[in-house]
């Protein structure tokens, strides 16, 4: 199914923070991801991700895989899209 390189650490994470409700993504801009701030939905996506790693058989480092989910909760907007903002009159 997946190898554990970093193409596909950054999907399985991606896949992760997405079905756990941790992040979304604009339904309006598909290239925002929102950062929704669940502490519990993060967490999770880190086990979830550790799992589908883990059925794979690939072997990752538990450090690698906590830097690319932090790398993403980083980049994500948080809590609203910024393009959506700058676009909406009413803000």
């Amino acid at each position: 199914m997946m190898s554990a390189d970093l193409k596909d650490l950054t999907e399985v994470v991606r896949y992760a923070l997405e079905t756990t409700r941790a992040t979304t993504v604009c339904p309006f801009h598909n290239k925002v991801i929102i950062r929704v701030g669940d502490d519990a939905a993060e967490s999770h996506a880190y086990e979830r991700a550790k799992r589908i790693l883990k059925s794979d058989g690939a072997t990752f480092e538990a450090d690698a895989l906590r830097a690319e989910i932090g790398h993403q909760l980083a980049t994500a907007a948080d809590g609203r899209c910024p393009t959506c903002d700058r676009t909406d009159p009413a803000r």
